[in-house]
């Protein structure tokens, strides 16, 4: 049995799966934010409720916002910034008695679906999480690929490309640079992008639903973000060129994406060739659950 624990910044998703991906159990707590050791303890308290009811023991793996220092053993980048700095992996082994494989949530969405889901077989996997924020994960061959910083795939914290003047320097990221992909193609930019533009406030939720309804305005907003995603994406395929990519968060959930982005992304690409599949992740949310499970292959 393998157990997969996702910690978000609102909420805690625990599941077990089987050797053949098969879901036994599922629970989901609030995150109890801004309190570290309140964390942990949740964690710990959601493993043993799981094995408890499942009646077996498992390997653990974690999804988190962020990633492991393989300098420090300290979380870093997190949007969660009461984990940052702190020895998250360590403490989770600790609590635990075992060892708990630890992970970046967009790295785990990438396994999860290179595994057996939309992307399943593929070589290289570029999964894409356009949510709150927007995060990046590589899954080479079903496997995490970190990198020696642990920052493979974090292509939301780069520049958007080929910047207009309007566009430049960017609204300010929480990383501490402006400009970056996050604060342009996650919910969070697309609802600040139409307040600029329009003055009014709106959510990246009602904004697609009015762009669906034929809203003017809404329609422009999301002609933006599609534009900036192809400008984003393009710099990852000229880079890394992977064999499919695969989205997850909220926003993947918009179907305008599939039909406009094969089309937009060609204007980017080196070459002007552009036929990287584009694949919604089969397992949605719970993708990255799922991925946290996988962080222990089969052998």
């Amino acid at each position: 049995m393998r157990i997969g624990i996702d910690l978000g910044g609102t909420k805690i998703e625990a599941l077990a799966i089987d050797q053949k991906g098969n879901e036994l159990v599922r629970h989901r707590i609030s995150t109890p934010r801004d309190d570290y050791e309140a964390t942990i303890k949740a964690i710990t308290g959601l493993v043993h409720l799981i094995e408890k009811e499942a009646g077996s023991v498992g390997s653990v793996g974690a999804g988190i916002p962020g990633s492991i220092s393989s300098v420090t053993g300290l979380v870093k980048n997190s949007n969660s910034t009461w984990l940052n700095g702190r020895p998250l992996h360590h403490d989770l082994t600790t609590a635990l008695g075992r060892e708990v494989r630890v992970a970046n949530d967009a790295n785990c969405l990438a396994v999860s679906e290179a595994t057996d889901g939309a992307a399943a077989g593929k070589h290289i996997v570029f999964g894409v999480i356009l949510g709150t924020g927007c995060g990046g994960g590589v899954a080479i061959d079903g496997h995490v690929h970190a990198g020696p910083n642990g920052v493979g795939g974090e292509w939301g914290h780069n520049p958007l490309p080929w910047a207009t003047p309007e566009e430049t320097p960017g609204p300010a990221c929480y990383c501490g640079k402006r400009g970056c992909m996050e604060m342009w193609v996650s919910g969070t930019g697309v609802a600040l992008d139409y307040r600029n533009v329009t003055g009014k406030e709106r959510t990246a939720r009602d904004i697609i639903a009015d762009f669906e309804a034929g809203d003017s305005a809404a329609a422009a907003t999301v002609d933006r973000f599609v534009d900036r995603l192809a400008r984003g994406l393009a710099n990852v395929i000229n880079i890394l060129d992977p064999d499919v990519l695969v989205f997850g968060g909220g926003m993947s959930k918009t179907k305008h994406l599939y039909k406009a982005l094969p089309k937009r992304l060609p204007e980017y690409v080196f070459g002007k060739e552009a036929a990287t599949p584009i694949l919604q992740a089969k397992y949605g949310d719970s993708s990255g659950v799922r991925g946290a499970a996988w962080l222990w292959p089969n052998t």
